[in-house]
């Protein structure tokens, strides 16, 4: 058996995952695990991935889980172009940098946005404060300045002239806000012109096929009662 990737479009860094795999004309399997419908939780995908998340990837007998750690495997076992994670111990070190940061800080906020804006609402049926929600979002925006005042600065990409996976890995995560309708690149010039450079360099096509799912989030219909109560303990968990 070849490569298998175990993803749902609608997780953020599933969506780094299936970016890169493609970008790099990377062969594999795609195992969609709709996380919507509570599949993660499910014996058979326990099996696969005992923390019952995704992105988990199985190469043979090996089965490897956390994005980053997936990403890193792929551009190790195939041969990618080197922009992606840099040979040079300084470039190199800065996609390191980010790739550490963002995991509590952009990840994390991220997250909080489109479940408070868009899914405990609309999905699960749940009320947020204006209180909660304008905190969250406020939080948001500082992480925003973080990431564009020390992260991106006047470069290009955020680890210096050409795109890398923490190009991928952050703007993977600004669409969860973006599908939630938060306006994030609205005031910040440097931020969306970093966006479109992004995109191109992905190929809009695909940029647009990995988002499809998150940009139409809003439309998602209300959760079955018996799957809200299975997924609501990870939810709260997961936005903490």
């Amino acid at each position: 058996m070849g490569l298998e990737l175990y993803l749902d479009l609608l997780s953020q860094p599933c969506r780094a995952v299936y970016i890169f795999a493609k970008k790099n004309g990377i062969p594999f399997e795609l195992r969609t695990v709709d996380l919507l419908k509570g599949q993660h939780l499910s014996d058979a995908f326990a099996q696969v991935n005992p923390l019952k998340k995704v992105p988990a990837l199985k190469d043979g007998d090996f089965i490897l889980t956390e994005s980053v750690a997936i990403l890193l495997y792929l551009t190790r076992k195939y041969k990618v172009p080197d922009h992606w994670y840099p040979q040079d111990l300084q470039a190199r070190a800065r996609v390191d940098e980010y790739l550490a940061w963002q995991h509590t800080t952009l990840r994390r906020n991220c997250l909080r946005a489109l479940w408070h804006k868009a899914m405990f609402p609309v999905f699960l049926g749940e009320p947020v404060s204006p209180e909660m929600l304008a905190a969250t979002l406020a939080e948001l925006d500082m992480t925003l300045k973080i990431l564009e005042d020390k992260f991106l600065q006047k470069k290009a990409f955020l680890s210096g002239p050409h795109i890398s996976l923490a190009d991928l890995v952050a703007i993977t995560e600004l669409m969860h806000p973006v599908g939630a309708g938060c306006q994030v690149f609205e005031g910040r010039p440097n931020l969306a012109a970093w966006r479109q450079r992004v995109e191109a360099a992905v190929g809009k096509i695909l940029f647009q096929e990995a988002h499809e799912v998150i940009l139409k989030v809003k439309d998602t219909p209300p959760a079955d009662p018996i799957i809200k109560q299975k997924l609501m303990p990870g939810v709260l968990a997961m936005i903490q």
